[in-house]
């Protein structure tokens, strides 16, 4: 066994502008690194949540302008802590958005990025609507980046539903799997859990979910119930309710490998022709 990581995952409630955001997010962090904590993870939308277009969109920018990035870089810095910004909603370049992952060294430099590939396009049966795509472009390239963890796939939300993504990632070396997620409730209620599981057992990777909870100011209501699940499939830390908080952990990187060598399914997967369309 190597020596354990400390891991914090941070839950909250992400209020409707950014200004507000950081002032919620940040003692959160501070929390966990207080409790030990060398990688703490952020949900996704950490820096604002508003479904009005046409109120989120004036707050939008590019990441090297949006004070709870540059915030949430400085707290990583002071603190001495790598962190997943788990999204952040931002402008791009070409005029359009992106729903971007954002990873941050212990110096507040930035190490990676990645943007969210599978927009949340549905009809929920409770009558819930939702097009990401109307808003966000999505991203094009699956991510591995170094972290304290070992390597480290990073992934959003509905991303989970696909677990192409993930056996790519894991294939690529990544022994642990980032997604930050706002989940709706009847989603969330129905399939989070056993979503979280799957990805791990299929790839043998550790499995962290620092989720959104609650009743947000602009109506919409988010599961909670931030998980952190081992290359087995067990949950190994959880928070049972969908208020904001912290979550702590101790991993073992080796553990995947151990795992993976015990049930080589990616070692063992084939290339195979489809069936024809019925």
């Amino acid at each position: 066994m190597s020596d354990p990581i400390r891991v914090g995952l941070i839950q909250t409630r992400t209020p409707a502008t950014t200004a507000q955001a950081l002032a919620h997010v940040s003692p959160l962090i501070r929390q966990a690194a207080a409790e030990g904590a060398r990688f703490i993870a952020t949900p996704e939308a950490v820096n604002v949540l508003e479904r009005d277009r046409a109120k989120l969109a004036p707050q939008l920018r590019p990441p090297e302008q949006d004070e709870v990035v540059l915030g949430l870089r400085a707290l990583a810095a002071e603190l001495g802590v790598e962190l997943l910004i788990g999204s952040a909603l931002v402008s791009r370049p070409d005029g359009a958005c992106a729903n971007r992952s954002i990873l941050v060294g212990a110096d507040g430099a930035v190490v990676a990025t990645y943007d969210k590939i599978h927009m949340f396009d549905v009809d929920l049966p409770s009558g819930e609507r939702y097009r990401e795509s109307a808003a966000y472009t999505p991203g094009e390239a699956a991510v591995v980046a170094p972290s304290l963890l070992g390597p480290l796939g990073m992934t959003v939300c509905y991303d989970v539903r696909f677990p192409a993504l993930y056996k790519a990632v894991a294939d690529a070396g990544a022994v642990a799997i980032t997604v930050p997620a706002a989940f709706t409730r009847p989603t969330g209620e129905a399939h989070w859990e056993t979503l979280l599981r799957a990805r791990a057992i299929e790839t043998g990777s550790y499995v962290l979910a620092p989720a959104q909870g609650g009743v947000h100011e602009d109506g919409r209501g988010t599961w909670g119930r931030s998980t952190v699940i081992d290359p087995w499939g067990v949950v190994i830390a959880k928070l049972d309710h969908d208020e904001p908080g912290v979550l702590i952990a101790d991993l073992d990187p080796a553990k995947a490998l151990t795992t993976r060598s015990a049930i080589p399914a990616l070692k063992n997967a084939r290339a195979f022709a489809p069936p024809a369309r019925a």
